[in-house]
């Protein structure tokens, strides 16, 4: 056991020394292989250098050599190509110089007509903005006089007799545009100032059904409103004019407005002589509209209003036509009546004048040849004996022709 163990650590120490020595020859090679190259290398670039040297001392000797023939012809050469090359660069600088200048000639027309231009529209410039300084200053003058116009009619309309009396001028205008004519279509009632509750126009409809209308409208708070310069006061005026609309369309509720008694219908208008007023009102309260609908109220501007008058107009005049069409039908009735009276007289007068041409026919034919016969018996007679034609009985000629037509008949 022991020598075995003396053995492997033999091998291993053999083995060892045996890398060792390999490790060492490894090196030492690799040291003179670099030797060998570096060696190797200075040499070729020591003949490369010697080669280059005598190949530039074989170059430089012919290449003096052919300098020195060919210089001659070379400068020969180049002296006509110099030649030629000039007098084609003077031709064609000559060429080029008529084309500049051509060119500059047409950039000189062009040149004008720019200023030509130039000026023109300087001149229009001037024009124009003359135009739009007197444009401007005709506007502004309509400006001022449009606002010197709507200070007069806010100052009128805060009247309440001026803001009824522009209320109805309106209203009429509108009456006036679908053709209503007063005491036809409509009544304008009388207005007194201590009555606020009698409606100012009565429009007239069919089956002398009638539906009122009132121009009366609460218009203080509204132009409070646009003069307020605070959100507080147009907030407070814009609800207490929203008030006084619903307020107003409890008022028109009443008896006066809508009465069936005297004939007029469940609903009553109510005209707001303004179409921003009208607007203002949708915008801000629409439930004021439907509020007023489930109270039979109407509320129309000016545009509204046209399109209801013309409503009523078309019904009525439907109503007219149809009423007229009933009395025609009528009247056609007791024409053919007395049309079927007219046939059967006429028929019976038709019988009698056949009876009468059978009687007329029975006169010229039958009695006729019976009184004719007599006569020219007497004709015969009398020339028999010889009595003349004629005789004379108190101054007159009596033509005893009779014989003669009956012949000339016969």
């Amino acid at each position: 056991m022991e020598y075995l163990l003396v053995f492997i650590i033999g091998v291993v120490l053999g083995a060892v020394i045996v890398l060792i020595i390999n490790w060492f020859r490894r090196r030492e090679a690799k040291t003179i292989a670099q030797e060998l190259i570096s060696q190797t290398e200075s040499q070729k670039v020591q003949d490369l250098e010697a080669l280059i040297n005598r190949i530039k001392d074989s170059f430089g000797a012919l290449s003096l050599e052919a300098l020195s023939k060919n210089t001659g012809e070379f400068l020969k050469l180049a002296n006509e190509t110099l030649s030629k090359q000039t007098q084609m660069g003077e031709k064609e600088l000559e060429g080029k110089k008529k084309l500049i200048d051509q060119a500059l000639e047409a950039m000189k027309v062009d040149l004008q007509g720019v200023q030509n231009l130039v000026t023109n529209f300087e001149k229009d410039r001037e024009q124009k903005f003359g135009e739009l300084a007197n444009q401007l200053k005709s506007t502004a003058e309509q400006t001022g006089k449009l606002q010197e116009t709507t200070s007069q009619l806010q100052s009128a309309l805060a009247s309440r007799t001026v803001r009824g009396q522009w209320g109805e001028r309106i209203a009429e205008d509108v009456l006036r545009l679908t053709g209503f004519v007063e005491g036809i279509n409509y009544r304008k009632q009388k207005v007194l100032e201590t009555v606020s509750t009698r409606p100012d126009y009565t429009f007239l409809l069919p089956q002398d059904l009638k539906v009122n209308m009132d121009v009366k409208f609460p218009l203080d708070n509204y132009l409070r409103y646009f003069e307020a310069e605070s959100e507080t006061d147009k907030k407070t005026y814009k609800d207490q004019f929203l008030k006084d609309v619903r307020k107003r369309i409890k008022e028109v509720t009443t008896r006066d407005y809508i009465n069936p008694a005297e004939n007029t219908v469940d609903y009553v208008i109510v005209f707001i002589p303004n179409e921003q007023v009208y607007a203002f009102i949708n915008e801000n309260d629409i439930s004021i509209l439907d509020e007023a609908l489930k109270n039979k109220v109407i509320l129309c501007s000016p545009f509204t209003l046209y399109a209801i008058l013309a409503v009523i107009r078309q019904a009525v005049d439907n109503f007219n036509l149809e009423k007229t069409a009933d009395q025609i039908l009528s009247l056609l009735g007791a024409f053919n009546k007395q049309w079927a009276a007219f046939l059967h007289s006429l028929k019976k007068m038709g019988k009698k004048i056949e009876e009468a041409q059978e009687e007329f026919n029975a006169l010229t034919s039958t009695r006729r040849k019976q009184l004719e016969g007599p006569l020219r018996q007497i004709e015969d007679l009398r020339k028999q004996k010889g009595i003349p034609e004629a005789s004379s009985i108190e101054g007159e000629t009596i033509a005893l022709e009779g014989p003669k037509e009956v012949n000339d008949e016969q």
